[in-house]
């Protein structure tokens, strides 16, 4: 992914699934579509790593759900509101769960999505709509074109990313982050 344009300094950890606790030292800001098989690769892979970091209080995932109006990503977009924000746990496992089972509701009709979302997880439409937009706002003043697109402080990457290089760049942070006050990011 060619990062040369995308302005890091206007990402924020604003809006979005926060995941973790909101005093841990190093934020990951992860701009995603559920329709994205290379979203769904990113989840499968940074996950398991995160998910240490996050139980041990060192990570918060900040999961930005990014309406894209890209054919094959507008079924992405009606889950995103079925999204409850509200519920975090709920929510993490919805993704998962969209995730996982990508295969079966991808090949779905745009129509028949939010009716699997609503048979398959109990999920209801949401009023996701101040999301969205403001997902779709700062994707726009960042220049973040492609899902996935994920931050920490000035790393950016894509589902390229090893899970040796993700663990590496997280324990660089907080090695450097062991004698001050996490960052405001």
């Amino acid at each position: 992914m060619d990062t040369s344009k995308i302005n890091a300094d206007s990402v924020t950890v604003n809006g979005g699934l926060h995941l973790g606790s909101r005093e841990a030292p190093i934020k990951v800001v992860e701009f995603l579509n559920l329709k994205c098989p290379y979203c769904k690769e990113w989840w499968e892979k940074g996950t398991p790593v995160l998910d240490k970091y996050v139980e041990d209080g060192k990570v918060e995932r900040i999961v930005k759900l990014f309406d894209k109006e890209k054919p094959g990503l507008r079924k992405g977009n009606i889950l995103h509101a079925h999204i409850n924000y509200e519920d975090k746990e709920t929510a993490r496992k919805d993704i998962d769960y969209y995730f996982e089972n990508l295969q079966d509701w991808g090949g779905l009709g745009e129509d028949e999505v939010a009716e699997y979302a609503k048979s398959k997880r109990g999920a209801e439409e949401q009023n996701n709509s101040a999301h969205s937009k403001a997902v779709i706002e700062e994707a726009a003043k960042a220049n973040v074109t492609l899902v996935p697109t994920v931050f920490i402080e000035d790393y950016i990457f894509d589902e390229h990313i090893t899970e040796e290089e993700l663990k590496s760049i997280i324990e660089s942070k907080l090695k450097r982050d062991e004698d001050r006050e996490p960052n405001e990011y």
